[in-house]
C-alpha cells in the first residue's frame, strides 16, 4: 500500500512539474507598439506569460484553460497597464486577444 502511494506521489510530482514554454508575439491595435516573450503552460491548466514592448514596457500575466482548449488571463505591465485576456490553443500554438490599458491587444503564440 506504501509503495501504490509512494509511486502515486512521485508521479504527480513529475506531472505536476512538466511544462511548455512557447514564443509570444503581440501589438496593440492601432499603435506601432508590439510585444515579444514567452508562455509556459503547465499540466496543471495554468500558466505565465510574459512580454516586453518595444517602447520598454514589462508585462507579466497567469492564465489558466478554463475549458479544454479556451484560456483567461490577466496582464499586469510595470508602466501600470492592466488588463484581462483570452486565447484559443491548439496545444502547441493559438491566437489571442485581450484589453490592455484600455486599448485592443492581440497576439499569436507557439510553433507558427
Amino acid at each position: 500500500m506504501f509503495r501504490q502511494f509512494a509511486a502515486a506521489s512521485v508521479g504527480a510530482l513529475l506531472l505536476s512539474a512538466c511544462s511548455m514554454t512557447l514564443p509570444v508575439r503581440g501589438q496593440i491595435q492601432g499603435s506601432d507598439e508590439q510585444f515579444t516573450g514567452t508562455a509556459t503552460g503547465r499540466m496543471d491548466g495554468g500558466g505565465e506569460l510574459s512580454i516586453v514592448s518595444n517602447k520598454g514596457a514589462t508585462c507579466k500575466g497567469t492564465f489558466v484553460y478554463a475549458e479544454r482548449r479556451k484560456g483567461e488571463g490577466v496582464f499586469t505591465c510595470d508602466d501600470g497597464r492592466t488588463g484581462p485576456f483570452q486565447f484559443v490553443s491548439t496545444g502547441t500554438r493559438g491566437t489571442g486577444y485581450g484589453d490592455l490599458g484600455g486599448q485592443r491587444f492581440t497576439f499569436t503564440f507557439g510553433k507558427i
